[in-house]
């Protein structure tokens, strides 16, 4: 699969772009019965981590930090009664997985290096991919939380900017179910903020535009599933609540230039055993 250069244009223009059927549904299939696999597998008591995009400064427990080299396992915030147990069972509890599944687990590296993925890197035009980071997202029915306007970049910086996010629909998303929303063109408003490690220990926010964004112009992104949104470093995008009875699972992988600086004051790190690679695949890893 290549893209033309009509979507290629439009994605210059737009900062995403939407391609649809581009997994075929027993791929998809095959990584929802993986991702719910390695919930009923995993363990949480003394291991809670909750996700939250409202409070990033509350991310900097050593588990989230941690987890650029490992396969780690964040709740929704609303899955917690007020004395810290479980409204529910784990299973429709956790928000995601994250960050190093193309590298550690066999059947999510399988499926990020793909040829398809591949050629469309390629075609994006980014030299020496490097792939940075991948998270398998839940969305969970009715507790589902919402992500805030925000561009990827933010999180994962480098110098030029280079990142490209891939987000695999893995179920149909709607606006019922917690879509995502993006701002066409949005991409060209220029870089707000970074966040990055502190000398001080845990994270801050470097400002550099504290206007807000214009959410009046966001979109519904509604795809099928199998579907395929790429999305800029720069886009600004949000996802919405789900308080629907339907999930919204989605796998995502992010993609790097070796050519540009990644820096060290970036919340994800890998240690020095253990680098960033691209395409290739390693039995000593998968």
């Amino acid at each position: 699969m290549k893209l033309t250069a009509a979507q290629l244009a439009r994605y210059k223009q737009d900062g995403f772009l939407v391609v649809n059927d581009f997994v075929d549904i027993a791929s998809c299939d095959r990584l929802r019965r993986r991702a719910q696999q390695m919930v009923h597998d995993f363990d949480p008591h003394g291991l809670v981590s909750i996700f939250s995009t409202r409070e990033q400064n509350r991310l900097s427990d050593d588990y989230f930090l941690g987890s650029g080299d490992k396969v780690r396992f964040f709740f929704e915030e609303d899955a917690f009664l007020p004395n810290g147990t479980l409204k529910q069972s784990k299973e429709k509890s956790i928000n995601k997985i994250g960050h190093a599944l193309h590298e550690l687990d066999p059947v999510f590296s399988e499926f990020s290096r793909t040829p398809d993925i591949i050629q469309l890197v390629s075609d994006l035009g980014i030299e020496q991919p490097l792939l940075l980071q991948s998270m398998y997202i839940f969305k969970q029915p009715r507790i589902g939380g919402e992500v805030t306007c925000h561009q990827d970049s933010t999180f994962l910086y480098t110098e030029p900017q280079s990142i490209a996010g891939m987000w695999f629909a893995l179920e149909d998303a709607t606006v019922e179910n917690g879509c995502l929303w993006a701002i066409p063109g949005g991409h060209k408003l220029g870089l707000r903020s970074r966040w990055l490690r502190s000398a001080e220990a845990g994270m801050k926010f470097e400002v550099f535009d504290s206007s807000a964004w214009p959410e009046e112009r966001l979109v519904p992104l509604e795809v099928a599933t199998g579907s395929l949104i790429l999305l800029n470093g720069l886009l600004p995008h949000k996802s919405l609540r789900n308080r629907s009875a339907k999930s919204r699972h989605a796998y995502t992988l992010h993609v790097i230039s070796a050519d540009c600086c990644y820096p060290k004051d970036n919340w994800l790190q890998r240690p020095p055993e253990m680098p960033l690679r691209g395409f290739e695949v390693s039995s000593d890893r998968s």
